[in-house]
């Protein structure tokens, strides 16, 4: 072999032990990066907090129709850490399209953008059929043209309408929908379903949430209603502050044991853990699918009056309430069997309603607080 022959192998094999390097730095590298759409909303920006302390490169896409940019202050505020942030409208296509232009390195999505209220999806279903499926065709679209990539779906209890028998697992039956909010989470979960039949390289695990409620302990971060709250704890936590004269209690005729709704309220931070635990999976290639499904609950239900008595009993404050009619698209009960997600994930909620009532609380004082500051 003359000298420039054997410069020559020696430039090859440079070249291909780099390539090997880079590879295996890609392959094995300690930051995932992670985009959170929604990531400013109520559970969105608490699972960002959990991503951001195990390390994880986070990217959050929210369109603020339902949060604050202060949500973000918030994060940092805990974290000292602030993700990068993008102001973009997921129904725009070509946003989208242009997002992931713009960071290809993306190894997976939790997805949590979406309108989430039972009634107002009733009053305006082609708003929550829009918002709610055409943002996730999009994401996919693009997931779908990864190599591999993971997917968290942010789905609920909803998709089993009023279930047969309590507690619920995943075996239940998908029944039809009571709302149309319920119905965008089951051709949500029937989208994600199909779509992984086709791209193996794909995972993806939509978590069937119960019901969510709390806030961060700091008090930094909380559920932020933008408007008259759809959800019973901050329109609790309103009233209790002042914000709102009464309590409206929909319906206390149902056949239950005080005639109103139960349902299983889990701690925001369970829930954030949760997504955590389920993405891990995902990437260490631990699920023996490329699609499943989990609860994610106490598996314990409380009515609504208890939910009331228990927000009296730890914080002192005496709630002003009525009874009003029953609200429609509201089911009877639903709580949830939790045994596939603590065998499988190895996961369990670990805080008590008064816990969560305690921290809801906390950050209610903390929101006025800052109001009357800057009033």
């Amino acid at each position: 072999m003359n000298p420039f022959q054997a410069s020559i192998r020696c430039t090859e094999e440079v070249d291909v032990n780099i390539f090997t390097i880079l590879q295996r730095i890609r392959k094995n590298k300690m930051k995932s990066k992670i985009l959170v759409t929604g990531g400013l909303g109520f559970i969105g920006s608490h699972t960002v907090v959990a991503l951001l302390e195990q390390d994880y490169d986070v990217v959050i896409i929210d369109n603020l129709s339902n949060s604050s940019i202060e949500v973000l202050g918030g994060i940092t505020k805990i974290t000292q850490k602030t993700p990068e942030f993008e102001n973009l409208d997921l129904r725009n296509k070509d946003s989208v399209i242009q997002f992931f232009e713009k960071y290809p390195d993306i190894d997976g999505v939790i997805h949590f953008a979406a309108s989430k209220a039972v009634g107002e999806s009733v009053e305006n279903p082609l708003l929550y059929y829009e918002n709610n499926l055409n943002t996730l065709v999009y994401v996919l679209k693009q997931l779908s043209k990864k190599e591999e990539a993971c997917f968290i779906f942010s789905s609920s209890c909803t998709v089993y309408g009023q279930a047969d028998e309590m507690p619920i697992s995943e075996n239940a039956p998908v029944k039809k929908a009571m709302s149309p909010y319920g119905n965008t989470k089951q051709i949500g979960e029937e989208i994600i379903r199909d779509t992984c039949k086709v791209h193996p390289g794909l995972k993806a695990i939509s978590l069937r949430y119960f019901n969510p409620i709390g806030a961060h302990p700091s008090g930094e971060i909380g559920e932020l209603p933008i408007g008259t709250p759809q959800n019973l704890v901050p329109f609790i936590t309103q009233t209790a502050i002042g914000k709102r004269e009464r309590l409206s209690v929909y319906g206390d005729d149902y056949p239950t044991g005080d005639g109103t709704c139960i349902r299983d309220y889990i701690h925001v931070m369970d829930l954030a853990e949760a997504h955590i635990v389920a993405l891990k999976r995902l990437l260490e290639k631990r699920s023996e699918n490329n699609y499943d499904v989990f609860n994610l609950g106490t598996g314990k239900g409380n009515s609504v009056l208890e939910v009331i008595n228990t927000f009296e009993e730890v914080t002192g404050k005496k709630l002003p309430y009525k009874i009003a009619d029953r609200r429609e698209g509201d089911i009877t009960a639903a709580y949830a069997d939790t045994n596939k997600a603590h065998n499988v994930l190895n996961w369990k909620a670990k805080f008590t309603l008064g816990d969560a009532l305690e921290s809801a609380w906390k950050w209610e004082k903390k929101v006025i607080e800052k109001e009357n500051k800057e009033s």
